[in-house]
């Protein structure tokens, strides 16, 4: 039986053309014409026996087979195109690229230097995001996230455990003698809104809400608690170089167990060199 390949040049017109919904703009990123793209994806549908695109009033649509196919080409194609670029370049160094939630990334940068020290052939690039990944989509290796730690299609290995615990500035600190008092605070809120109330709970305060403004990240909600603007639930764990320098004061003892901060990836990713690397410095260093 012959085994037909698949051509690389249809490959490549196809995620282009995934990618911008658009023949005309995948021809145009090709430098090739808009036939040659409906040609070649036409001829990787009729090599594959299913249909890949189907048109739409307002343009193109991925059937179910071509958007299962995006995310994987979408990352071979990208590793190869920065491998190629590190021959140009002069050098071959892995890369590994990670998305790290907001809180976590300041701690990670400020330690970085470490790593490269340890490892200089791995070349760490660092994406931000507010806990929502994706981890194919973006083309990560490994992702940083807090939660539970249960993250369909992930394996999870627990980096640090952060609880919560409200944290504030000096000067708001000594309106909390109790924590009752926090019913004439500002409450600054995470985008989980779960925490506050379970915070609450578990000090026996009943009758406090918390209304206060919303935040994306809890290293800004810290800081808008630094200067004064209300009281946050956060991790004290990763703001010790704050609380040691007195900017923040933690007023209570007590702590809910909300989360932890966890490295993730497909399970379908097999850890390259550079990515074990990585991996074992960030679980070393905890």
């Amino acid at each position: 039986m012959t085994t037909r390949t698949v051509s690389l040049n249809a490959l490549r017109a196809f995620e282009s053309a995934a990618r911008h919904l658009s023949f005309t703009r995948a021809a145009s990123e090709l430098s090739v014409t808009q036939a040659a793209i409906s040609h070649q994806v036409k001829a990787l549908e009729d090599r594959l026996g299913v249909a890949l695109f189907r048109r739409a009033p307002r343009g193109l649509v991925l059937t179910d087979e071509g958007a299962a196919m995006v995310p994987m080409l979408s990352d071979t194609f990208g590793r190869l195109s920065q491998w190629l670029g590190q021959i140009e370049a002069g050098g071959v160094q892995e890369v590994v690229t990670i998305g790290v939630v907001g809180t976590f990334a300041v701690r990670l940068l400020a330690r970085l230097p470490e790593f490269r020290a340890r490892c200089p052939l791995v070349d760490v690039r660092v994406m931000t995001h507010n806990n929502v990944v994706d981890l194919a989509g973006e083309r990560l290796d490994y992702a940083i996230r807090y939660g539970d730690g249960a993250w369909h299609g992930a394996h999870a290995e627990r980096v640090l455990d952060a609880p919560l615990s409200p944290l504030c500035s000096p000067r708001t600190a000594e309106r909390l003698a109790a924590p009752h008092d926090l019913s004439a605070c500002t409450l600054l809120r995470s985008y989980r809104a779960q925490d506050w109330p379970a915070w609450l709970a578990a000090a026996g305060v009943d009758g406090v809400a918390a209304r206060g403004p919303q935040f994306d990240s809890s290293w800004i909600m810290v800081q808008a608690a630094i200067a004064d603007a209300g009281v946050a639930l956060a991790p004290p764990a990763m703001f010790d170089t704050e609380l040691a320098a007195g900017r923040l004061v933690r007023p209570f003892a007590i702590e809910i167990d909300a989360g932890a901060y966890w490295l993730t990836r497909l399970t379908t990713r097999a850890p390259t060199p550079g990515m074990r690397a990585f991996r074992d410095w960030l679980l070393d260093a905890g």
